[in-house]
C-alpha cells in the first residue's frame, strides 16, 4: 500500500472578510495570506456567502461568495455550508481542498434561536485514494449551547463516520474553558494538534494579542509534525482571530492477522 505524504491543514475564522470592528474590507489581503500558507485543506468559519448591502458601504467589497474568491486558482474543490440567514444575505462555514471532495453534508447544530451554528462534513480523497473525513465547526458563545453542540458532534461522528477512519475536526469552538477536549478524547479518540505537539492548546483570540484558546484542530489517525499560530505581522490587521495550521502524517493502518 502506498504511503500517504504529509498533509498541511489550516483553520481560520475570517470574520466575514472584515477587519476587527468591521472598519475595512480585508478579504483580498486575507486571501494572499492563506495562499502563502500553502495548506492542502482549509477550514473556514464566518464565511460570507452573500451580502447585498456591503457593496454600498465598502468601496472594495467583493460581491460574491467569499469561499470561491479565496479558493480561486489554489483549491479546485470547495464546499460552503450556509448557517446564518438574514435579510441581506447569509454566512457559514467552508472547506477548501486540493483533493477531490467525494461527499459533503451541512448539519444545523444551533442550540437556540439566537445563534445559527453549523457543522460541515466533507469526505476528501487524498492521493492514493485515501479517504479522510473533515468537519468544520463554529460553536456558540454560551456554555450550555456548546455542551449541546459537543454532544451533537460526537453523536454525528458515531453515526456517520466509520470508527477507524482518519478524521479531522477544526474550527472556532469558543471553548475558552477547554471543556470539550476531554469529551472528544474519551468518546472519539481525538486530540488537539497543539496539545499533542506543544503540551497546550493554541492561543488564538484576539489576533492582536492572543490570550484565549478558542480555535482548535482535533485529529484522529494522524501524528503531528509541526503546528503554528499565525497572529503577527500582516495577520494582525485581518480577522479578530488568529489562523492555525498543522503539518500532519497519517498513521499506517494496523494490519489484522
Amino acid at each position: 500500500m502506498a504511503r500517504m505524504p504529509t498533509l498541511k491543514i489550516a483553520t481560520y475564522n475570517i470574520h466575514k472578510g472584515l477587519s476587527a470592528f468591521n472598519r475595512r474590507v480585508v478579504l483580498h489581503e486575507l486571501r494572499e495570506r492563506l495562499h502563502e500558507l500553502n495548506a492542502d485543506i482549509v477550514f473556514l468559519q464566518e464565511v460570507q456567502g452573500e451580502h447585498t448591502r456591503h457593496a454600498e458601504r465598502y468601496d472594495n467589497y467583493h460581491d460574491g461568495a467569499q469561499h470561491e474568491f479565496i479558493a480561486e486558482a489554489v483549491w479546485p474543490h470547495s464546499v460552503y455550508g450556509k448557517n446564518s440567514v438574514y435579510e441581506a444575505g447569509h454566512h457559514g462555514n467552508a472547506i477548501l481542498s486540493r483533493f477531490p471532495i467525494l461527499e459533503s453534508l451541512n448539519m444545523d447544530i444551533s442550540a437556540h434561536r439566537f445563534e445559527s451554528r453549523g457543522l460541515l462534513h466533507c469526505e476528501i480523497e487524498l492521493a492514493g485514494k485515501i479517504p479522510v473525513h473533515c468537519l468544520c465547526a463554529h460553536f456558540g458563545l454560551f456554555a450550555k449551547g456548546r455542551r449541546v453542540q459537543t454532544k451533537s458532534l460526537i453523536e454525528y461522528v458515531h453515526n456517520a463516520i466509520p470508527p477507524g477512519a482518519p478524521l479531522i475536526v477544526a474550527g472556532d469552538f469558543n471553548d475558552w474553558g477547554n471543556r470539550m477536549s476531554r469529551s472528544l478524547a474519551g468518546e472519539l479518540g481525538m486530540h488537539d494538534v497543539f496539545h499533542l505537539h506543544n503540551g497546550s492548546h493554541a492561543r488564538s483570540f484576539p489576533a492582536r494579542l492572543p490570550l484565549l484558546r478558542l480555535d482548535r484542530i482535533y485529529v484522529r489517525g494522524f501524528s503531528v509534525l509541526h503546528c503554528d499560530v499565525h497572529a503577527g505581522g500582516a495577520w494582525r490587521r485581518l480577522s479578530d482571530h488568529a489562523a492555525l495550521s498543522a503539518q500532519l502524517k497519517r498513521h499506517d493502518p494496523v494490519k489484522m492477522p
